[in-house]
């Protein structure tokens, strides 16, 4: 049963890839992944646990030494891991339904419409650069994930052409992912590194902003020659875009919206409550600023913009594909596979930046809270007065550093390596395979030369 985890993540995850050419939605996929797996975990379970590989069970047993029955075997899978993950799970799902709801709300009320108006150019290139560049600082101040959501949505207002807009919202998740990986509140990996002890906020920034920016530059550079420079195509107005709100109405909640979205992260630095309650509250607060704006409109228009049915509009089956694939990485962390990879990096590589370069490749395929949480588990904090290998391990260590531009940026290898690239994916409807032939070399390309960059600031100081 353990082997057979592996081989039904293997098979679920090659028909996302091939979503186009199966014509299955990757969604359904993702569900069937997710639910299997705990399901041949339930089957297994005690053979499975009784091997000694699953961490978590390790743990739980050293505090509970009586709960050794296979029936507490069981009874561990089923009413303690799967909520366990559950929590983590629902967090993400709440928090991007939130975050998208704010988005649609903005977008719905013409407040992005403001943004866009000022983006006059016609030239591909330096669109993309802007683009870009506005991505990459949003990004480390919001998250990626929030960010990208909302550059799909201005994208869609500057474009009309779907190869276009691939192109661009691919150069996104680079440029999300690569500004996320230098801020402690730009990733989820760099969140966790940051409350577990691991970074600090200036250290974290001086060590892996540069080396972020060269990881976006590089593709950057690489791709503007090959864009033609004019023939951005814009969308035609819709019915609904030409009943227009006034100006001052589409910047209350054009203000209104990206200040609940950067709220979030200030939120959860002070109470140290979960992201998705600041998101959640931030959406309420939103919620209300628009029905406010409503109270003179007449029936018809609040119909049409009433938050409650905006929030029908958002993509659901990118929840669920979230909910899915989250679903089966935990179930391969409670397992033990996941384990299993980090121990095999760590005894057969033996090299801090081989390491973290290795979890930065498998991140693009495995979700790098995951592996991130794996290593935190593995290689313990050490003191400040630590010597020798162990000094690549104390707080801001050339370890911890690594790994935080490592798991945050080797996501852009493949579309579904990154909380920010699988939204756009579902989004966008970009394929898998599409992105790999076009995007990962590129990204490939970022992410060793962004690790070069790391590795010369660690030798000159």
């Amino acid at each position: 049963m353990f082997v057979l985890m592996i081989i039904v993540f293997i098979v679920g995850y090659a028909a996302i890839a091939l979503e186009n050419k199966l014509d299955v939605n990757k969604s359904a996929v993702a569900l069937i992944i997710g639910m299997l797996m705990w399901t041949i975990y339930v089957m297994g379970g005690v053979d499975i646990l009784s091997s000694g590989l699953s961490s978590a069970w390790n743990d739980y047993i050293a505090n509970n030494p009586s709960n050794n029955s296979a029936t507490d075997m069981l009874n561990f899978i089923t009413h303690n891991e799967i909520y366990e993950h559950l929590k983590d799970i629902s967090s993400i799902l709440f928090f991007l339904i939130g975050a998208m709801t704010i988005v649609e709300i903005i977008d719905r009320h013409q407040g992005l419409k403001i943004l866009t108006d000022k983006i006059t150019t016609r030239n591909k290139a330096k669109l993309l650069w802007i683009i870009c560049i506005l991505t990459f600082f949003l990004s480390a101040l919001l998250d990626n994930l929030t960010t990208t959501i909302v550059m799909i949505a201005v994208i869609r207002k500057l474009m009309a052409d779907k190869t276009n807009r691939w192109i661009f919202v691919s150069m996104v998740i680079i440029a999300a992912n690569s500004g996320g990986a230098w801020s402690p509140i730009g990733d989820v990996t760099t969140i966790m590194l940051w409350i577990g002890g691991q970074v600090t906020t200036i250290p974290l920034l001086k060590t892996v902003l540069l080396p972020s920016f060269v990881t976006l530059l590089i593709p950057l550079l690489i791709i503007t020659p090959k864009l033609k420079k004019r023939g951005i195509l814009r969308p035609s107005s819709t019915d609904l875009e030409r009943i227009e709100f006034s100006y001052k109405e589409r910047l209350i909640i054009l203000i209104s919206g990206l200040s609940c979205l950067v709220f979030v992260p200030i939120f959860k630095t002070f109470t140290q409550l979960p992201p998705y309650v600041g998101m959640l509250l931030a959406l309420g607060v939103l919620w209300i600023i628009t029905d406010i704006i409503h109270k003179k409109k007449n029936d018809d228009i609040k119909k049409q913009y009433d938050a409650s049915r905006i929030i029908r509009k958002i993509d659901t089956s990118t929840i669920l594909y979230f909910l899915g694939i989250l679903s089966a990485v935990a179930a391969l962390q409670s397992a033990g596979q996941l384990a299993i990879a980090s121990k095999f990096f760590d005894e057969h590589l033996g090299n801090i930046y081989f390491i973290d370069l290795a979890i930065g490749f498998l991140s693009s395929t495995i979700d790098n809270s995951a592996l991130v949480a794996g290593s935190m588990g593995m290689y313990p904090l050490e003191t400040s007065n630590a010597i020798g290998y162990a000094a690549h391990f104390v707080q801001d260590g050339t370890f911890w550093g690594f790994l935080a531009y490592c798991a945050g940026t080797g996501g852009n290898i493949l579309i579904i390596g990154s909380a920010a690239g699988v939204a756009a994916m579902g989004l966008e409807k970009i394929s898998f395979i599409w992105y790999m032939k076009n995007f990962s070399r590129l990204a490939i390309s970022g992410y060793i030369g962004g690790a070069i960059v790391y590795y010369l600031i660690q030798l000159l100081h």
